[in-house]
């Protein structure tokens, strides 16, 4: 006589759940959690998001739209993924716990990673787009093969660190932290030569922030770290 095995269908419920949950919460924030049947975890959702929005649109008014859009990429974007992160687990625990799951897991480094692999893709298709644009490299402008190799680096580095932080791997921070020091040094160096410009300010304060933080988090990619 067969006995019946419900964890296997209840296993199966629980993952068509989190994905459900997961999606849902990648179209609208919280909505996730409360089709999944936690309104309280969504109505916190809606009450950070309404925060950092209302956060997004005064940086916007008083610093004008970069400040604004700035603000949205470094931190809306990140708080939009973690709550649909929270979403996807069997037991949604709320937005702090989730973001200490996804601490402990290195979800923080491989989201990085993801936005080096998007950081490749629109910067191939700027070169694509814009066949004439010439990289600035410690105050020149090289032409010919040396440019086309020079704009070709930086998809290229883009590429090759966001698959490694995807992934964990040790040599990913080698190629980071060799990536950062040589952007830190053509920053500066076209400083010197062309004094201050906001895109190359930003630029600069974003690479020694980034740089700081992944230093930080190195035993990520540690052989041991938890995959």
């Amino acid at each position: 006589m067969k006995t019946m095995e419900p964890s296997d269908s209840s296993a199966t419920s629980a993952t068509e759940s989190s994905i459900k949950g997961a999606t849902l919460s990648c179209l609208v924030p919280g909505l996730g959690q409360w089709v999944r049947g936690y309104p309280l975890h969504a109505a916190r959702v809606l009450a950070v998001g309404g925060l950092l929005g209302t956060i997004t649109w005064g940086l916007g008014h008083l610093g004008g739209t970069g400040a604004g859009f700035f603000f949205a990429l470094m931190i809306i974007v990140p708080w939009w993924c973690l709550q649909a992160y929270e979403a996807s687990l069997p037991i949604p625990p709320g937005q702090v716990e989730a973001l200490k799951t996804a601490w402990r897991h290195a979800h923080d480094i491989r989201y990085l990673g993801g936005l080096f692999l998007f950081t490749a893709f629109t910067d191939l298709y700027i070169i694509l787009a814009n066949p004439e644009y010439s990289l600035t490299l410690f105050c020149s402008k090289p032409e010919g093969l040396p440019g086309l190799l020079a704009k070709a680096q930086s998809p290229t580095l883009h590429l090759a660190i966001g698959y490694g932080f995807l992934k964990l791997r040790p040599w990913a921070l080698l190629v980071y932290m060799a990536y950062a020091a040589f952007g830190l040094c053509n920053a500066m160096a076209n400083f010197a030569c062309f004094g201050y410009g906001r895109i190359r300010t930003v630029f600069f304060l974003s690479l020694i922030a980034f740089t700081v933080y992944v230093f930080w988090r190195r035993s990520c990619f540690r052989p041991t770290a938890t995959k």
